[in-house]
């Protein structure tokens, strides 16, 4: 894994503490998640214990520990899709796709993410399916957008 992420090291010369964030972003922003290997690898090259830097890691809703599906379904529990029964939604989610948020389906085909916005709160409940929005979505509804997404599935 070291060479695979030497050139993001290399970047960040000085191995300085507040060179953390920047290199975790680098990293996921080259393979979609952070590789087990990789965090270990900046725990060691930054001198910051391994639990430091999954901490620091965790606290930020961003980064990912394993590769989101070909279908990445962030849904929003801001205020205004909350009183509109976002909640439901994302429990209805986690029992359709047999996950919870923050995880990817074994196959690889849906991952789940609970985001504090969409911005489309006159719109709630929201969610967004690859950069797709689907609103004011109820939870009838879900089965169909998921088969949906699973005939496209096929097609890749």
């Amino acid at each position: 894994m070291r060479k695979k992420i030497a050139h993001f090291l290399d970047r960040f010369p000085n191995k300085l503490r507040e060179d953390l964030i920047p290199l975790l972003s680098d990293i996921q922003a080259e393979f979609g998640y952070l590789p087990q290997d990789a965090i270990v690898e900046v725990s060691n090259y930054l001198s910051i214990s391994l639990n430091k830097v999954y901490g620091v890691a965790t606290f930020y809703d961003t980064f990912w520990f394993s590769p989101k599906g070909k279908f990445h379904i962030k849904v929003c529990n801001g205020t205004a899709c909350k009183i509109e029964n976002s909640t439901l939604v994302i429990s209805e989610l986690e029992k359709q796709l047999k996950i919870n948020a923050g995880h990817t389906d074994s196959e690889g085909n849906f991952s789940l993410e609970i985001v504090s916005c969409l911005g489309g709160c006159a719109q709630a409940p929201v969610m967004e399916i690859n950069q797709e929005f689907h609103i004011r979505i109820k939870i009838q509804e879900l089965k169909f957008i998921l088969a949906q997404c699973n005939a496209k599935a096929e097609m890749i």
